[in-house]
């Protein structure tokens, strides 16, 4: 600050604003900054207010006289030495407001500009007297107006809203003169509201035309100056623009993308640098993070020599994950039963990555159906001081083993009373040496129906890399043989034995895409119903390919499916081929393919669903494995495997659902089924000797209720004889 007797010069000095090293938070940073701009704000209205009493009793307007009293003072120059000597001696701070904000600490730079979020510049209030010949000042009068400024300190606050007639606005340099830069002055005239020539102000007006100047985004100082002349008092708004934009700077920004930063401050590049615009920019790279659920912020904005702008970015690395395991009970740390590299390899999350919320979200989603876990959270702290985050999985598990019971519905059987029901029981152990390794031993039996399983699954195997999956499975089944093989006239029945061993390799091999490949060894052979063996059914047609009263197969399979998001009425594709391998002369040698398709389409509140599937075989093969149509996973309205069956088939479906109420949803439908003219190519044609059509369809209606062993499925149907059946379903149709 400066005081001289005959000139009297205001200026400004910037105040810096500076976050405590502690703590880093925006809502802290412009806490502090709005104290302190208060502070300031008051100060500089009390400061005005003083100076623009005097100027207005100097040159009372006859509009402001008509509404408040003017008290007169003797000269212009006893009026400005008035608030020399107010600015001076009574000890008040600068006229001056300045505000700088900053996310981080802001490190010194000589030459630079900071313009830290949210980006406001320094705004400055000041009084000049520009030329020596305008006025005078004498010693007397500057004794005399201290003592009336103190007299007048008291009805400060009354004064600051009293108005001095401006009989002229303009827009200058900090040295006085004309901006080179017209555009840049429109903007700022354009900017002023309530400062206008011929117009009477209060020290809140200009203030809140000088903020106004300021959030054009175009100035980084603005500072209104006074100046008596001979046709009144004219107000200067001295403004120093920003830099022209000529080039920009990001540093460790490690995952954002530098075509997405070239774009966000593409339409800036040559022009005066807007401090609104370059927020806006600054905003679309946080929203860049945020969306992808990363933990990355711009920390810091300087403005260097020349105009290059540069930008500081924080992203926050994981430095280590470890896991927790929590008591089911208690919720207290525990030791858990998994190992820890078991759970760690599920995670797409390492260390060095900048942490991904999203990322996070699915690497729990991945844990929890590992099905050995009741509960994961991630918590994330940081790392000391290094701008780092530690991740602290928290896991409770299940019980690992244990025995189950339950029952259900064979869809093969189609008369006898209650013979469609099957019981089970089965021991289960989820979690084989923490490794995550599955072992089932199963047992399903009904009227006809038996199955004995034994199934061990490696979800994925220790060393791969690919997510590799391992299953080992050996079965022995017994399933009734009327799909192809029914409606004997005798009403005897038969079953087809199987005994079953093999292994197979699944991995997922794109997004969405997984494969499975392995080698299958089957025994199969036809039984009546004392279980003794038999080649031949009532019409004499064969029932094993070799003629032997058991076929053997060795089978190398492979399938590809295609989930899209899992969900039922989601796009799903399948393919599945299996090949019989002559490994010994009576070992049957065929080729089998099969694929399957749907499709789901959502308008309004109902939801249409088209699916197709079909299949071929060539080779020789046992008779009861040809394709049978009909039945409630097939044609709706028939009998199972009453339409047909043959070396190949196509069968599609069209339904569409809707909402009824609660988990009820009702839904209409229509079926089609052929065999495409195969069905006597089978050996021995079954379908033919049963007079099946080989090609129907049906069409009806149904109800469909979501329970916790999946979609229970209660349907009537029609087929093209205008016969009806009921159908009865669990989960969704394959």
């Amino acid at each position: 600050m400066h005081g001289h007797d005959e000139d009297v010069y205001f200026s400004s000095s910037s105040i810096r604003i500076n976050p405590s090293p502690h703590d880093n938070s925006l809502l802290s940073n412009l806490q502090s900054c709005s104290k302190t701009l208060s502070s300031h704000l008051s100060n500089t209205r009390l400061s005005l207010t003083r100076m623009l009493d005097s100027l207005k009793n100097r040159h009372a307007s006859p509009r402001l006289t008509q509404t408040r009293p003017v008290r007169r003072h003797s000269s212009p120059t006893q009026m400005l030495n008035s608030v020399t000597q107010l600015m001076i001696g009574s000890n008040s701070p600068l006229l001056s407001l300045s505000l700088i904000q900053s996310i981080q600490s802001i490190r010194s730079d000589p030459g630079a500009e900071r313009l830290s979020s949210p980006l406001l510049c320094c705004a400055s209030l000041s009084l000049n007297r520009p030329s020596e010949s305008t006025q005078t000042v004498e010693g007397k009068d500057v004794i005399q107006q201290q003592q009336q400024v103190q007299k007048g300190h008291s009805s400060a606050s009354r004064n600051a809203e009293e108005r001095v007639l401006i009989s002229e606005v303009l827009v200058r340099t900090k040295d006085g003169e004309e901006l080179e830069r017209k555009d840049l002055e429109v903007e700022a005239l354009a900017a002023l509201k309530a400062c206008r020539a011929n117009s009477a102000l209060t020290v809140r007006e200009v203030q809140e035309d000088v903020h106004r100047i300021i959030e054009s985004g175009y100035f980084c100082s603005c500072t209104p100056v006074a100046v008596d002349t001979r046709d009144g008092i004219r107000l200067m708004f001295q403004v120093e623009p920003n830099q022209e934009f000529r080039g920009l700077v990001c540093e460790n920004a490690n995952v954002l993308p530098s075509k997405f930063i070239q774009e966000a401050f593409q339409d800036g590049f040559g022009k005066v640098i807007n401090i609104k615009r370059l927020e806006e920019a600054i905003t679309s790279i946080n929203g860049w993070y945020m969306e992808r659920g990363l933990f990355g912020i711009v920390s810091d904005v300087d403005t260097l020599s020349g105009g290059i702008v540069r930008l500081q970015v924080a992203e926050a690395e994981v430095n280590n994950i470890s896991i927790r395991f929590l008591d089911r009970k208690t919720g207290e740390p525990t030791k858990g039963k998994t190992r820890v590299e078991t759970i760690l390899r599920q995670l797409t999350t390492k260390k060095g990555q900048v942490y991904s919320m999203l990322q996070g979200k699915r690497d729990v989603d991945t844990v929890l159906a590992m099905g050995i876990m009741e509960d994961v959270s991630i918590i994330p702290q940081p790392a000391g001081d290094s701008g780092k985050v530690d991740l602290i999985m928290n896991c409770v598990e299940r019980p690992s083993g244990g025995f189950s019971a339950g029952g259900g519905i064979s869809s093969g059987i189609t008369s006898g009373p209650l013979s469609g029901l099957i019981g089970s029981f089965a021991y289960s152990h989820r979690n084989i040496f923490g490794r995550n390794q599955k072992l089932n031993v199963s047992l399903e039996r009904g009227q006809i129906d038996s199955i004995f399983r034994i199934n061990y699954t490696d979800p994925w195997i220790e060393g791969d890399d690919k997510r590799t999956s391992r299953s080992i499975m050996v079965q022995n089944s017994r399933t009734p043989g009327n799909l192809v093989h029914g409606n004997q006239p005798d009403n005897g029945s038969l079953t087809i034995g199987r005994v079953t061993a093999g292994i197979e390799y699944s991995r997922p091999f794109r997004p969405k895409w997984s494969g499975t490949a392995g080698l299958i060894f089957q025994h199969a052979g036809a039984r009546d119903e004392q279980g003794n063996p038999i080649i031949k059914d009532f019409y004499s047609s064969p029932l094993t390919a070799s003629g032997k009263t058991h076929d053997e197969t060795l089978l190398a399979k492979f399938e590809s499916i295609y989930t899209g998001s899992g969900e039922h009425g989601s796009t799903m594709f399948a393919f599945n081929m299996e090949q019989g391998l002559p490994v010994l002369p009576e070992w049957l040698f065929f080729n089998r393919v099969n694929a399957r398709t749907r499709k789901g389409v959502h308008i309004g509140p109902a939801s249409f669903l088209f699916s197709l599937s079909g299949g071929h075989v060539v080779g020789n093969f046992s008779p009861h494995e040809a394709f049978a149509i009909g039945g409630t996973n097939s044609v709706r309205g028939y009998e199972e495997g009453a339409v047909g069956s043959g070396r190949s088939y196509v069968v599609g479906s069209g339904e569409v659902s809707f909402p009824m109420r609660g988990p009820v949803e009702g839904v209409l439908f229509t079926d089609y089924g052929t065999d495409l003219g195969s069905g006597n190519t089978v050996p021995g044609d079954p379908a033919g000797a049963r007079l099946k059509p080989g090609s129907g369809y049906g069409y009806g209606f149904g109800v469909r209720v979501d329970s916790p062993l999946g979609p229970l499925r209660l349907e009537y149907a029609f087929n093209d004889k205008h016969n009806g059946r009921f159908h009865f379903g669990v989960g969704q149709r394959t």
